[in-house]
């Protein structure tokens, strides 16, 4: 793991094609900004480890609730 310390408006790059911006820093929290092609995917880690872990408990139930998933459908259409 490479540990970089950089101030407000500093960047690093990632490859020829990927910058990651600070782009303010707060009591507890760092906004960063990054710039990527569009075909690169870019993800919060904890949204990723969450989604995982319903997958799995999905896997595991056998009870299917008509009623839940009939909700879902209709909020995403």
């Amino acid at each position: 793991m490479l540990v970089l310390a950089r101030k407000k408006n500093e960047s690093i790059l990632i490859g020829e094609d990927i910058e990651i911006i600070i782009s303010d820093i707060s009591d507890d929290k760092v906004k960063l900004a990054i710039k990527a092609p569009k075909s690169m995917k870019v993800f919060r880690k904890e949204l990723l480890l969450e989604i995982e872990q319903e997958n799995k408990k999905s896997a595991e139930s056998d009870h299917i609730d008509i009623q839940k998933l009939n909700i879902a459908i209709k909020k995403n259409i």
